[in-house]
């Protein structure tokens, strides 16, 4: 699975921009806000339809411009691939592949995999269960259309039951359509668990030998997946929870309240690991996550690095460029002194600046 190139026109701070891509490692450097990242973002919304910062189509139009274009080949498996994308200021964005224009976004889901690692990331952790559920949301839609179908489903069906908990006060005679909407929530809700849980299993697999590795033997990882309610029980649970729900006026149960875990022994450590701890395991989790998309679909996902290199040590910086050196990579950094002095490979170099692109090398520096 390869990118080959990525055309933008009237994107963030990019006017126009064709870039070609190195199969290997490329890296875009520069100064802080130049527009690297940018690139990065146009390619991930190009292979998913979202933004990895949670942005509106209109917040990624260049300023002044009512549309913006983004236009990505792929070579997946052999097989070429052109994906179009128009987004549009006040209209749903439209997607085509290979010139054909299509309805639902998870059309374009499995054509390009690709996994996003930022310095937010190392954070995921010790930051609140929001974030863990964005994770493997993002991951899965990717992996998985009946998730998308399931987890769309309940999101309008969560969005219905919270506005009708609000009007409830003005409303009262409408409280007899709950039980519809607890229904629903929890037919797809049931779908969302078994898949999460399936998830999160096959992840945990994984991520116990590269944490031991990268704790340096000292540490065994465990993941689980901690929903809020049985899934065996979940429609009864959303009923029980009725009176709190209207009091507070949202849903207080379903899918949308769960969690991941992570324990080092019998340490919670979203709650009581260091630091380091932490960093650790979220690195783990990428990580595990690359191999989890090889595993699945038979092939290597694209890794998105933003700037991660600089939040790691030397020792979790090396372990993280010598795992992904069969992979196609895109590195924002702001300068190339570590990939030098450690004598990593470097196949492409492109200099950011002011939302001009220069590529300065082709090769390979040892």
């Amino acid at each position: 699975m390869i990118i080959e190139s990525l055309e933008l026109k009237n994107y963030r701070n990019y006017d126009e921009l064709h870039i070609e891509f190195s199969p290997g490692t490329n890296i875009l450097y520069g100064n802080n806000a130049q527009g690297k990242t940018n690139i990065l973002e146009a390619v991930y919304v190009c292979s998913t339809t979202k933004s990895h910062r949670g942005s509106k189509d209109r917040e990624m139009i260049h300023f002044h411009e009512e549309e913006s274009h983004i236009k990505m080949n792929v070579l997946k498996g052999g097989v070429p691939y052109r994906i179009d994308m128009h987004l549009k200021k006040n209209k749903t964005k439209g997607v085509a592949i290979n010139g054909i224009p299509i309805r639902k976004a998870s059309e374009l889901f499995g054509i390009v995999n690709v996994v996003f690692f930022s310095p937010e990331d190392l954070n995921l952790i010790k930051n609140g269960p929001a974030d863990r559920r964005k994770f493997v949301d993002l991951e899965l839609c990717q992996l998985n259309k009946l998730y998308v179908h399931s987890l769309v489903s309940y999101n309008k069906i969560l969005m219905q039951r919270n506005r009708l908990l609000k009007e409830l006060m003005f409303k009262p005679e409408y409280e007899d359509t709950l039980d519809v909407y607890d229904m629903q929530l929890a037919q797809y809700g049931r779908e969302l668990v078994r898949f999460r849980s399936q998830f999160i299993s096959q992840l945990g697999e994984i991520i116990q030998s590269i944490h031991f590795q990268l704790s340096g033997g000292r540490e065994e990882l465990y993941i689980s997946y901690d929903p809020c309610a049985s899934s065996d029980d979940l429609e009864e649970s959303i009923r029980r929870s009725r009176f709190q729900d209207m009091k507070q006026k949202t849903t207080l149960v379903g899918p949308h309240r769960d969690d991941i875990g992570f324990y080092i022994g019998d340490a919670d450590i979203r709650r009581f690991g260091s630091q380091g701890q932490q960093r650790t395991a979220a690195l783990s989790l990428k990580l595990a996550e690359i191999q989890l998309v090889k595993q699945l679909v038979k092939d290597y996902p694209v890794l998105l690095l933003d700037d991660v290199l600089s939040e790691l040590d030397g020792e979790r910086q090396n372990h993280l460029l010598e795992t992904i050196d069969h992979i196609q990579t895109m590195i924002t950094c702001t300068g190339l002194e570590d990939f030098v002095n450690n004598c990593f490979p470097i196949n492409q170099v492109f200099r950011v600046v002011e939302g001009t692109v220069t590529q300065e090398r082709n090769s390979s520096l040892k």
